[in-house]
């Protein structure tokens, strides 16, 4: 609705009406950019969502695009709309350090399949965007050298959430419609939530993770992070299907938007365990049973499911992530210790406490788990949970130097994430409101293996709910 005078994020259809209409070329738009890319790092604090850019190449891929718009030869619905990527994708020509100082030394010559995709789709790469050290954190925090701590665009003061912290900041701050994460533990959908825009984690082995850093090879996927439902389902469908070089997709169902647009929800059943559901922040709490009213106003039936086991999946998760984490780092731990930052050895060193023993138990844990949804899985169409159970952390000026440390704080902050990770469920993180400080808070929705398009559709009607959007305290109108 573009007549009232709201404010409201620019998605990709405001940049293709640009381009159609001759009102901006990509390359103008890349300009853009450029002179806000050059901006946000001598801003006070600066805001560190981009890591590694380059002018010349950000403006080749413009002038490409701007040339196909003049031929009326576009790629596709990407073709000029600029993107990012997180640091833990191989994207040619920058160094894939993956957040710490000792990755990378040498710029890359391939990309990773996600960022090929994206090139043949002519969308505009305008860098990798920042993240936590090797991934290994729910906060962002990254206090070395290259990476420096990404601000949170409605409060330059709190934490953007992680490890994708970049990827949602840069989203939010109007820097691109379109970022690339990656989701072990919540590090596409918990920075989604703290930033407000929305976070899709796909089917495990739905879009191709090869040629990123495989940190844990069993619980990590890839995904969007968007201004819009609409912009999510039209990377997904863009980049959702079997890579030859990534073996654990290569069996998945053709990837469907199939009933996305429906005028309703009728006939959906929408699973809630309210007790799990209700270990959240009153504030979150509150605003996340209203949505969950709206769902129902709209047709659907609330259906009340027990998820068994939950403080097993709990554990059993953080000890396959950790110690996949673990087996792939060690030679990194032994020779790279001193460089890594406090928090990333500290979780690597509790990772080495894990036994083989743990691992098979924890494996065997998962078998039930993914038995368990099954079950329910017949008897409703998704899950509901409230996407964090807290609004951003406050940045503390210890941070900036040594990093933060706070278990306490990940394991809420993981806590409704984990079944998704570790069950290979998709799920979807939808912004629905503010705290009373201004915070965004988000909701989420999960659902069974390969039906993303059942979340995109009830998250088409969650953005509803969400009666004003407020505009970040960081943001850059590039199409202005």
């Amino acid at each position: 609705d573009s007549a009232s005078n709201a404010f409201s994020f620019k998605g990709i259809r405001d940049y293709l009406d640009c381009y159609r209409s001759g009102k901006l070329t990509p390359s103008q738009v890349a300009k853009n950019i450029i002179a806000m890319l050059e901006d946000c790092d001598k801003s006070t604090p600066p805001l560190r969502a981009i890591v590694q850019w380059d002018k010349e190449q950000i403006m080749l891929m413009a002038e490409a695009s701007t040339a196909r718009y003049r031929n009326k030869c576009t790629l596709s619905y990407l073709d000029g709309i600029p993107v990012c990527l997180k640091e833990e994708f191989k994207v040619v020509p920058y160094h894939h350090r993956v957040g710490t100082v000792y990755l990378g030394t040498e710029p890359e010559t391939e990309d990773a399949t996600v960022a090929k995709k994206l090139r043949e789709a002519g969308a505009i790469i305008i860098g990798v965007s920042n993240m936590h050290e090797l991934g290994t954190g729910t906060t962002g925090c990254n206090p070395n050298r290259y990476h420096k701590i990404p601000r949170n665009p409605y409060k330059p003061n709190h934490f953007t959430g992680g490890s994708s912290s970049g990827s949602a900041a840069a989203v939010a701050a109007g820097l691109c419609p379109v970022a690339i994460g990656t989701d072990g533990g919540g590090s596409v959908r918990i920075p989604a939530s703290f930033c407000g825009v929305v976070g899709l984690k796909g089917t495990f082995g739905r879009i191709s993770s090869h040629g990123s850093l495989p940190l844990s090879y069993s619980t990590v996927s890839v995904g969007p992070l968007c201004t819009s439902v609409a912009d999510a389902a039209i990377v997904y469908s863009i980049l959702a299907e079997p890579d030859p070089l990534y073996p654990y997709g290569l069996k998945q169902p053709k990837a469907t938007l199939s009933g996305m647009c429906a005028p309703d929800l009728k006939g959906l059943k929408l699973g809630v365990d309210w007790t799990f559901f209700k270990a959240c922040d009153a504030e979150v709490l509150s605003v996340c049973e209203k949505a969950v009213e709206h769902l129902q106003s709209l047709g659907a039936s609330v259906v009340e499911v027990s998820l068994p086991e939950m403080e097993e999946v709990r554990v059993a998760h953080v000890i396959c992530i950790l110690s996949e984490m673990r087996d792939f780092l060690q030679p990194d731990f032994n020779k790279h210790f001193h460089e890594m930052n406090l928090d990333t050895r500290a979780n690597l060193a509790l990772a080495s406490q894990f036994t083989a023993l743990d691992y098979i138990t924890a494996n065997r844990q998962r078998t039930r788990s993914m038995r368990f949804l099954r079950e329910i899985f017949t008897t409703v169409n998704c899950i509901l949970t409230p996407a964090v159970a807290s609004t951003a952390p406050r940045i503390y000026e210890s941070d900036l130097l040594t990093g933060s440390s706070n278990l306490s704080f990940t394991v809420r902050c993981m806590r409704f994430m984990q079944l998704a990770n570790f069950t290979g469920i998709p799920g979807l993180v939808v912004p629905i409101g503010y705290s009373t400080s201004g915070l965004p808070i988000g909701f989420q929705v999960m659902a069974k293996w390969w039906d993303e398009a059942v979340l995109l559709r009830i998250g088409l009607k969650l953005e509803q709910f969400r009666y004003q959007t407020k505009k970040p305290s960081i943001y850059y109108d590039i199409l202005a």
